[in-house]
């Protein structure tokens, strides 16, 4: 019975996330992906089981302090559950970043350092960037034109609305 509840959850949970990010207007769906939205869903209903998102004390992660990210009572940094699981079944890259003062710092990620270095955690999503600019609207970005990879982010709000983090996916052309 759990088993199946918690199967019916997360079909429920990733229906709301697709039906949701369809009905809800924005730059970033202008030139929306169905294989960014998939994953995007997918990503977004695999946090949402473990519970609501919330920020905590800073610790370092890749070098870099960041804020803790939570869902739930699942610390997120160092923790690449979740981003393995959204890229074993989609394929391409995923992140949770972060907010940190005014920055969003990679906390959870398969996207890799050059060379064979490992993950690129630690890292800062760019601050001058296109996405950054919708992020802190609280409205989410997809390119299309961003070489090679067609990305999307989108804002992680905590319970009372203000963004805390970002949501990420992509994949080569």
């Amino acid at each position: 019975v759990k088993q199946t509840s918690f199967v019916w959850l997360r079909v429920s949970l990733l229906a709301c996330g697709i039906a949701t990010s369809m009905l809800l207007p924005g730059v970033g769906h202008a030139q929306a992906d169905p294989k960014v939205e998939k994953e995007m869903a997918d990503l977004k209903a695999r946090t949402a089981i473990l519970g609501a998102p919330r920020l905590d004390h800073a610790e370092a992660v890749g070098g870099t302090a960041a804020s803790a990210l939570y869902f739930g009572t699942t610390k997120i940094n160092n923790n690449f559950e979740v981003v393995d699981a959204v890229v074993k079944e989609y394929g391409g890259t995923a992140t949770l970043f972060a907010k940190t003062g005014n920055d969003y710092v990679r906390v959870s990620t398969n996207v890799p350092l050059g060379g064979g270095r490992g993950r690129a955690i630690g890292t800062i999503l760019d601050p001058k960037g296109k996405a950054i600019v919708n992020i802190n609207k609280g409205e989410p970005f997809v390119t299309i034109d961003h070489e090679p990879y067609i990305t999307g982010y989108e804002p992680i709000k905590d319970s009372s609305g203000k963004v805390i983090g970002v949501y990420y996916v992509g994949y080569k052309k």
